[in-house]
């Protein structure tokens, strides 16, 4: 579940790229964070899913 914040995060970056929907744009920003080697392994201990938020910088 996301919330609306984050959705509109995921919307104006699909627009930025145009993925024609919102799934493939999950997708691909799914995908790119699998296969991304140059990014650190979350810290989980003690946290639950709403530590995982999208913050904006």
């Amino acid at each position: 579940m996301l919330d609306d914040d984050e959705l509109k995060f995921i919307d104006d970056w699909r627009f930025e790229h145009r993925m024609p929907t919102r799934a493939a744009a999950i997708r691909e920003l799914i995908r790119r964070g699998l296969v991304s080697e140059d990014v650190e392994d979350p810290e989980t201990e003690g946290k639950t899913t709403t530590d995982f938020r999208i913050e904006p910088e």
